[in-house]
């Protein structure tokens, strides 16, 4: 019965009140920026993302005695249909604290199978999938035409009983982000939470997605899992693999990976970076002591952070610059997240090292544009499914890491407020499934390298694993493989497949200034104002 009312009551659906929902600390730049600068304490598995205790990320809830409504999100101009299914929030104590797990269904242009969707599930952990309706709206264009797209907001973030902290205005720019007390700053929050953060953790979360389902449904789903969503969906195919018909796995953590380990995997992005511009004739001639550059502003800011007036990216107005080595750690590495940004890096690197800080602020600016992680759930995930998983081995990798070592030390102090039991052991096993599975891992990926990939392919025995040479980051998203997610979930096989056109470069050339992949004549009169300007993105 659900199976045919469904559709039919979202038909009607014009009838219905309208209801917008916005989306709150993604786009709206300037607020989070003044918030706080990339958190070095707090791990990230997301498109781009940005880690922050305070955040005034406020998404809101539907209020609709039929749980089932439309809605509009910003990017989207269609009217979409959204609700909501009520929950346990412990769901061994069924008749206690309910909460609400939202969704968004983007509906089918062609309407053709009435039985299955693709579930779209987002990144952070802590990101909001409704908030980047838009983006998979783009990317998932395709497969729309013949399938509903499915957005959930996962139990603790956007509107699903979000667990966030506020802690008022805070200057991003001027804040000192190495003298933080992380223990403290995470008691604090915890106790700004109304929530029992011991349930907010992947398992959880999978149950909630399949009450989704059921409530809606759909008969099977096509899962596609970005990031940290990769963990998630992989979850669902140990768990209720009856109910999916196809999977797709882009920028994958294997279920037998501790994030924790994406320490190396951004060393590895950064050496990556330099092997690149060395290796391009351009950027090497531009600039043949990058890594060295690299690291004498590193070693400068270890001794003390520099203090400077610098135009607000966002604004244009003066204000107070206090950089430290984990704002110029935290901004390079958002900026490898997408291959348009990364193209600025070696310019910004370049100028920084002659203490001009201010492209390197006008990367941070265009990486911010992806946050809204809610870091309550963030810290419900990494301290009950990660922690446990730290061996003696990663410690010491981490000793000789920056990035390594000092996630490590906020994210135990985090854990030792938030303290969340570990998962089981069989947590960690391989995923062993015969449903087809496309895997993609991007060659320059910051976050979740391609090994990464190989390791998930373990037990997978009707999977292909892609990756694509000149991709970072979320691989559909800047290549050909929104096509080969579209032909998979047509088809409902792997066989077929064939990545070949992944190996199209989708780099940017490397800009040589702060406005062009070209050198600048050595007579110009604007190299001074060139070299003083923000960085931004040239199309």
């Amino acid at each position: 019965m659900r199976d045919s009312m469904i559709h039919r009551k979202f038909s009607n659906a014009v009838q219905r009140p309208r209801l917008t929902w916005p989306r709150h600390g993604i786009t709206n730049n300037a607020r989070i920026l003044r918030t706080r600068m990339l958190s070095m304490s707090a791990l990230m598995l997301a498109m781009v993302s940005t880690a922050t205790w305070a955040s005034d990320v406020k998404s809101q809830p539907i209020n609709t005695a039929n749980k089932t409504d439309t809605c509009y999100v910003e990017g989207v101009s269609d009217r979409l249909n959204c609700g909501f299914v009520t929950v346990p929030e412990n769901p061994n104590k069924p008749d206690g604290k309910q909460i609400q797990v939202h969704y968004v269904v983007l509906p089918a242009v062609k309407n053709a199978n009435h039985e299955e969707a693709l579930l779209a599930i987002a990144g952070g952990p802590g990101q909001s999938a409704i908030d980047n309706a838009a983006s998979f709206n783009t990317m998932l264009s395709k497969v729309r035409q013949q399938r509903d797209i499915l957005l959930i907001d996962q139990r603790g973030t956007g509107r699903s009983n979000l667990l966030q902290c506020d802690q008022g205005a805070q200057s991003a720019l001027s804040f000192d982000d190495e003298n933080i007390d992380s223990l403290a700053e995470a008691q604090k929050c915890l106790a700004s939470i109304d929530a029992d953060v011991s349930q907010y953790g992947s398992l959880n979360a999978v149950q909630d997605f399949e009450a989704v389902r059921a409530h809606l449904g759909y008969k099977k789903l096509h899962v596609y899992g970005i990031s940290y969503g990769t963990r998630m969906a992989q979850l669902y195919m140990r768990l209720y693999p009856e109910h999916l018909a196809t999977v797709t796995l882009d920028g994958i953590v294997p279920m037998q990976q501790s994030v924790l380990e994406i320490g190396s995997a951004i060393d590895r992005g950064f050496e990556l970076l330099f092997k690149d511009c060395q290796e391009t004739a351009a950027c090497h001639a531009q600039f043949p002591e990058l890594k060295a550059e690299f690291e004498q502003v590193a070693a400068t800011l270890a001794n003390a952070p520099i203090t400077d007036n610098v135009s607000d990216p966002v604004t244009g107005e003066k204000t107070l610059l206090t950089m430290t080595r984990g704002k110029f750690y935290g901004a390079i590495r958002m900026a490898l997240y997408q291959t348009n940004v990364r193209a600025l890096v070696p310019h910004a690197i370049h100028q920084a090292a002659k203490n001009n800080f201010q492209p390197l602020l006008g990367l941070y600016a265009l990486t911010i544009d992806n946050a809204g992680m809610a870091m309550g759930m963030h810290a419900s995930v990494v301290c009950g499914e990660d922690m446990h998983r730290i061996t003696p081995a990663m410690r010491e990798q981490a000793k000789h890491s920056f990035m390594g070592r000092t996630m490590l030390e906020g994210l135990e102090a985090t854990c030792t407020a938030w303290k969340v039991p570990a998962v089981d052991a069989s947590f960690s096993e391989p995923i062993s499934s015969d449903i087809p599975t496309l895997l993609l891992s991007g060659e320059i990926d910051p976050a979740t390298p391609p090994s990464w990939g190989e390791l998930a392919m373990e037990k997978l025995t009707n999977a292909k694993h892609f990756i694509a040479p000149y991709a970072t980051h979320g691989v559909a998203y800047q290549s050909c493989a929104n096509n080969l997610i579209a032909d998979l979930v047509r088809s409902g096989s792997v066989n077929d497949l064939d990545g070949e056109c992944l190996k199209k470069d989708v780099r940017r050339s490397f800009y040589l200034n702060a406005s062009s992949v070209e050198p600048l004549n050595a007579d110009s009169t604007n190299t001074t104002t060139d070299d003083n300007a923000s960085t931004g993105a040239k199309e």
